[in-house]
């Protein structure tokens, strides 16, 4: 018997679901293979601080309470952190979230939504969702093609979202070149600055793009505690936005967005800035070394400011999907990509040496030239 339904509402037919790998464990079940290395999600190997460990156990007798739905303590930990004032912070369930909830406070069907080839998945998401016009403009050398994008904005240009640093490819844009783009995109267009990966830039190339909030209210900067912070399993990020913005953000957020042991954790981290540096270090260390030793190994590395390397695998590597599966077998796990393509996130340094093995291994393997 059919069961009748509501019909889909407009755009939600073209979102295809995102698809999380399996459990590191249940991996290891399948494969009958013991402590693989996950290196497919960009997640911070050393885990959380110390101090944010002690933190989450006091925290637990409070959990029949609702959070604060303002994030107050946590707003003004990060307005001092970061310079600003908590009328211009946005806090949301990872920035994921964040990105959603401005699609749903300014897109409108039929608008477009600017963004890059290879970039995050979720810009199209949102687009999606909000049923607009999705249009993405071609990389130039595995970054954002500024010129392309200025020349393909339009009036009904409502959104335009860039990655720097870039995910996947883990490049990142000149400031001054970055600069220049905004300057060029009408006020009536809000430019979304996705900054996931801004603590491990080197700190001379990093944009100044806290400035530009107050120059320019329609740019938005987004970061989290995904990353650097190793909080990626409590969700948690936050943005840097007008006045303005906020308020509008604030109308169709959730009024318990943010869970409250996210906000102790958070907090925590913050006062903890000589743990992140060291997970930063690390992260710098190994991109370094792992890179090289892939290169060594005929591999094309696309120079990262991440804590991952992009990756061109070599030309009897057809089939980056074989590639991965062959790493699976010996325990590794990456995110392949189209054609001979791969993203390798960077773990501690006995997991990467376990990834290093095991390509000067697959590489090896006949399947591979299918």
């Amino acid at each position: 018997m059919s069961v009748s339904l509501p019909p889909l509402r407009s755009g939600v037919e073209k979102i295809r679901p995102y698809e999380p790998g399996k459990p590191i464990e249940e991996v290891e079940r399948e494969l009958g293979v013991a402590r693989a290395s996950k290196l497919a999600s960009n997640e911070n190997p050393l885990g959380p601080s110390p101090r944010v460990r002690r933190a989450l156990s006091r925290a637990t007798g409070a959990l029949n309470r609702y959070p604060d739905g303002s994030c107050f303590y946590l707003r003004q930990a990060l307005s001092r952190h970061l310079r600003v004032r908590p009328e211009e912070l946005i806090i949301g369930n990872g920035s994921n979230e964040l990105l959603v909830l401005l699609g749903l406070a300014y897109l409108r069907p039929r608008e477009e939504v600017l963004t890059s080839q290879m970039t995050f998945v979720v810009y199209g998401l949102v687009a999606n969702l909000m049923n607009a016009k999705f249009i993405t403009v071609p990389m130039q050398k595995y970054t954002y093609d500024l010129e392309a994008m200025a020349r393909a904005l339009t009036p009904k240009t409502r959104m335009v979202f860039i990655a720097n640093p870039n995910n996947p490819t883990g490049t990142l844009l000149p400031s001054r070149a970055l600069a220049s783009f905004i300057r060029r995109v009408p006020r009536k267009c809000l430019v979304v600055l996705d900054e996931a990966y801004h603590e491990y830039v080197e700190p001379r190339a990093r944009a100044h793009s806290l400035s530009w909030v107050r120059q320019y209210p329609n740019v938005a900067v987004l970061r989290t505690f995904s990353k650097a912070y190793a909080l990626a399993g409590l969700r948690l990020g936050y943005g840097v936005v007008s006045p303005e913005v906020k308020a509008a953000v604030d109308r169709v957020r959730d009024p318990f967005n943010v869970n409250s042991l996210a906000q102790v954790a958070a907090q925590a981290a913050l006062q903890d800035g000589a743990y992140m540096k060291k997970c930063v270090a690390l992260a710098k260390s190994e991109r370094r070394r792992v890179g090289r030793e892939l290169l060594n190994l005929g591999i094309k590395v696309v120079p990262s400011q991440t804590n991952f390397l992009f990756v061109e695998l070599p030309e009897q590597v057809r089939n980056s999907q074989v590639f991965h599966q062959s790493l699976l077998q010996l325990g590794v796990i990456i995110r392949p990509f189209p054609g001979q393509y791969a993203r390798i996130t960077l773990g501690k340094p006995s997991e990467n040496d376990k990834l290093l093995r095991s390509v000067k291994k697959v590489l090896n393997y006949p399947a591979l030239n299918r």
